[in-house]
């Protein structure tokens, strides 16, 4: 254990996240490189009906993505549509403003993202992978107000309550229940409702960086690759091809604070792959455009509710979104432990964790300030 560490773990701001925040204004997964182009060209209104099909027919869909009615939180009093229905049958039209229905005014929104390696190494079907752990697990919330946004990642191994097995690791959820048991999980950990969820299949980050050209970066800790063998990762500024950036997301052996930096390591990939997407050469090409969809989309799956319509509605009412007003942070934590039955865990700060949770159900997570997460 580095000394200071407990120290660092709730006094300290995060600097690698001060520093993404300031630079870049989206940074939420893989999965929402898709998201982000497609809604930015349905904005303008280039090829927006064939892009937005795109996106409905490539993606996988979750069926059943959520658990029982009777064990979920309250939804919101505001909500027009239940979460996880369809909010249109029809395609997103060409002008957004016409599709502001599809997401529920005055109401926060909260988007559960799973990542998992599971099609690469086991062949199935995103939307149906019971019996895999999620590698990565972020939650994002879009306040009623729209004048922020929040994106909090928890980390995998973290110790908590999964219903009808007992304390676990949170990714175990995914494994034991799929989709529904880990929205459950998520639900009951923060207390607030999840209303759209999305797992992401994190080997197309290959697929998306060189379809990119590579992603820029800029590495806080230099590291001998052990996903790429013979590779060093400089500190620095640098330039990473896609075996490079999945290598780079992976790595968590190289570090004492282990999935600590993984995670944050994860954040500057995904930082620089919004980067790229979100620049004028690509969304002013319809080619390099449906090209990135085309790349993103088979690496996809949403409940149905997470369309096209939904998408395009809530980029519309984030348009006027700045850096600023973007902040990004890991659930808090009270350092590394061990199980009862020998497991190596992430311990949970409850007491942080209950403003994090009163910030999500009273929609006040402006007023939360994130801080360092690392092992104690």
């Amino acid at each position: 254990m580095p000394s200071g560490a407990s120290e660092l773990r709730h006094k300290t701001p995060d600097p690698v996240l001060e520093a993404l925040r300031k630079r870049h204004p989206w940074r939420i997964a893989m999965g929402v490189v898709a998201t982000v182009v497609l809604v930015t060209i349905a904005a303008g209104g280039i090829y927006a009906y064939t892009l937005t099909r795109a996106f409905d027919s490539g993606t996988e869909k979750i069926s059943n993505a959520f658990p029982s009615e009777a064990v979920r939180p309250a939804a919101g009093q505001s909500a027009t549509t239940e979460p996880g229905a369809a909010a249109t049958d029809a395609p997103a039209p060409v002008d957004p403003s016409a599709a502001l229905d599809a997401v529920p005014a005055g109401q926060a929104q909260n988007i559960l993202l799973l990542g998992s390696d599971t099609r690469g190494a086991t062949g199935k079907d995103l939307a149906d992978i019971r019996g895999e752990r999620s590698d990565t697990m972020m939650v994002v919330q879009v306040p009623a107000d729209r004048k922020n946004l929040f994106v909090m990642s928890i980390l995998r191994d973290s110790w908590v309550e999964v219903p009808g097995h007992g304390p676990a690791k949170i990714n175990a959820a995914l494994s034991w229940g799929g989709v529904p048991l880990a929205v459950q999980t998520v639900e009951n950990l923060l207390g607030t409702r999840i209303d759209h969820v999305a797992v992401v299949d994190f080997s197309g980050f290959e697929q998306v960086t060189d379809a990119l050209g590579g992603v820029n970066v800029d590495n806080p800790i230099g590291f001998d690759s052990n996903h790429l063998k013979g590779h060093r990762f400089e500190q620095g500024s640098q330039h990473l091809t896609g075996t490079e950036a999945i290598a780079f997301a992976r790595e968590r052996y190289a570090f004492q604070d282990g999935d600590f930096q993984r995670v944050r390591n994860q954040q500057i990939i995904i930082s620089g792959l919004l980067t790229a997407a979100m620049h004028r050469s690509v969304l002013a090409d319809p080619v390099k455009t449906s090209g990135l969809l085309e790349t993103v989309t088979p690496y996809l799956a949403v409940d149905d509710g997470f369309n096209s319509a939904y998408l395009t509605s809530l980029a519309w009412e984030l348009r006027e979104l700045r850096q600023p007003q973007i902040t990004f942070f890991t659930m808090p934590t009270d350092g590394t432990g061990t199980s009862n039955d020998g497991q190596s865990i992430v311990n949970v700060d409850w007491e942080g964790l209950d403003a994090v949770r009163e910030g999500f159900q009273t929609d006040t997570l402006s007023a939360y300030r994130p801080e360092l997460q690392t092992i104690g």
